[in-house]
């Protein structure tokens, strides 16, 4: 028992050691103290609020939101019956052009469709006449070859027509330019009446929801982020989650592009649009903090988080935290969570109060 006896009062002082430092490291200072000491505090993982933490971000048409009316043989453009900002629906006409190119598509259509028919006549005709003795397999075969090449022929023609926009079975008229997708008109390219190329742009489109937000961010906070962060227009409600953070750094800015997809509130966006945005760290990583949030005591660096409030006091806890990375007038650093209000105003008094208990 003896034996026991002196093993458990180390374990005793040590406790006691422990819940004296604890409380030491506590705060509680009335609200009169806290005007006096000028203190704010912001909660972590918000602490780009504000113009100081804002990124610039320019509005993007995700890639496979986006789609061209290009000229699909030389000609005239000969009606354009949208402008940028339309809505337009899938297959709408958006122009017409006036082609000789696709008048010669049309005839070499036709004559090939005509050819290809001639010869399954006669293939027709050469089968019965071989299944009745008359012609030679040779011949049989020769024409199964030609018609075989007609056909051919002719279906690389009609796709040729296809894709040029042109109608089939005859000769002449206006060629009609399609939308492809449900979108709204973002570029023109050409004016009534212009003479075009082959693959000149008529019009740019796209499906405006959702949309992107590329954002330049410094390489330190890139460091503290992951894809489905929350991102927020800055002064306002719109928000979005990254999608992707970049792995390649800007030379000359020193930063890192992020992507951001927002879907509800994308109506209020402009693509090409520049806006400042606001990222907010997630729970369980790094939190950036201003500078002005830590003190130095005894060889330890502290952060003052606020663990408990009323109407007549607040309680504070100082905390020690590790310095992963500084860039200008913020800090990243480890032992803050996402979520915990930080003083980062008035932490020079609040240091002095601490010095102060810890000499008592």
């Amino acid at each position: 028992m003896r034996r026991r006896t002196f093993m458990i009062v180390p374990l005793l002082l040590s406790a006691a050691a422990t819940l004296l430092q604890a409380e030491e490291s506590r705060l509680t200072l009335q609200t009169a103290q806290i005007k006096a000491l000028n203190i704010e505090t912001a909660i972590a993982g918000e602490m780009l609020a504000g113009r100081n933490g804002s990124f610039p971000a320019q509005v993007r048409v995700p890639n496979e939101q986006m789609r061209v009316v290009a000229a699909p043989v030389g000609g005239m453009v000969e009606m354009l019956s949208v402008a940028p900002g339309t809505t337009v629906k899938r297959d709408q006409v958006v122009a017409h052009l006036a082609s000789p190119q696709a008048l010669e598509l049309q005839r070499d259509a036709l004559q090939a469709s005509s050819q290809a028919g001639l010869l399954q006549q006669n293939l027709k005709r050469d089968e019965q006449l071989f299944a009745e003795g008359l012609i030679a397999e040779s011949r049989l075969q020769a024409t199964r070859a030609a018609a075989a090449q007609a056909g051919t022929q002719a279906s690389e023609r009609s796709q040729g027509l296809a894709l040029a926009g042109a109608a089939p079975g005859k000769l002449g008229g206006k060629l009609a330019l399609t939308s492809p997708i449900d979108g709204v008109i973002l570029e023109q390219g050409v004016q009534l009446g212009q003479r075009v190329e082959t693959s000149t742009l008529i019009y740019r489109i796209a499906k405006l929801s959702p949309l992107w937000l590329e954002i330049q961010a410094p390489v330190d906070v890139a460091a503290t982020l992951r894809t489905g962060s929350t991102v927020k227009l800055a002064n306002s409600d719109v928000t979005g989650k990254l999608i992707a953070i970049g792995r390649a750094v800007d030379a000359a800015s020193q930063t890192i592009l992020l992507r951001a997809e927002v879907t509800k509130g994308a109506e209020t966006l402009r693509p090409g649009q520049v806006i400042e945005v606001e990222i907010a760290a997630p729970a369980g990583l790094p939190q950036r903090v201003p500078a002005s949030a830590l003190a130095r005591n005894e060889g330890k660096t502290l952060a003052f988080i606020q663990t408990a409030s009323d109407d007549k006091a607040v309680v504070f806890e100082a905390r020690p935290v590790r310095v992963i990375s500084q860039g200008g007038d913020n800090v990243t650093v480890e032992g803050i969570k996402a979520g915990e209000k930080v003083a980062i105003k008035g932490v020079s008094g609040l240091k002095a109060i601490l010095t102060g208990v810890g000499k008592e």
